[in-house]
């Protein structure tokens, strides 16, 4: 899938990575793509309900060696 902006979290523990998307998203256009790649493992209950709350779309995530890449749709 094709994303406009891409965030490395890696490296980063709660909640860091959430407030560091935030922060992106905010700079983004309405239905632009951000990619999160992260390591903390708590990370994929966060996005969940950091996309509940805030309306934008959580699009995907997979897990690959250790790392967790998301999508998310800016509202």
């Amino acid at each position: 899938m094709e994303f406009q902006k891409d965030l490395d979290a890696r490296g980063l523990n709660c909640p860091l990575p959430i407030l560091k998307a935030k922060k992106a998203l905010a700079e983004m256009e309405s239905g632009q793509v951000l990619r999160i790649v992260a390591t903390d493992t708590g990370s994929v209950r966060d996005f969940q309900a950091f996309a509940k709350q805030t309306g934008n779309a959580l699009l995907a995530h997979t897990v690959e060696n250790g790392e967790f890449t998301f999508l998310m749709r800016r509202k």
